[in-house]
């Protein structure tokens, strides 16, 4: 990715946020608009964590990764601490590959 690239799309990005503020002002949204704004941070941060665990060059590619997060997603489904839910998940991870189950 080149530089007049990353500038670019941050210009425009800049210019959304901005036009964003100006068009909205001091008034308040409507309702539905809010609550849908804010599942816009967890639809976000799942796309992110799919797109990084499963994603590859050639398409979906299911590794070590994907053994690990889906560790980290049981322990979470069962209310275990945050650290625990990281250290499990990198721990996994870690020894599916030492054992070779996924590349």
């Amino acid at each position: 990715m080149s530089w007049t690239l990353v500038l670019t799309l941050s210009a425009v990005a800049y210019f959304f946020k901005a036009t964003g503020l100006v068009v909205v002002g001091g008034r308040q949204l409507p309702g539905i608009v809010n609550r849908c704004l804010d599942l816009i941070p967890a639809a976000l941060v799942s796309a992110l964590i799919i797109n990084s665990t499963l994603g590859g060059d050639d398409g979906i590619v299911v590794d070590a990764r994907a053994i690990g997060v889906a560790a980290a997603v049981l322990l979470a489904a069962k209310r275990a601490p945050l650290v625990v839910v990281i250290m499990a998940g990198a721990a996994v991870t870690a020894f599916a590959r030492a054992v070779g189950l996924a590349a």
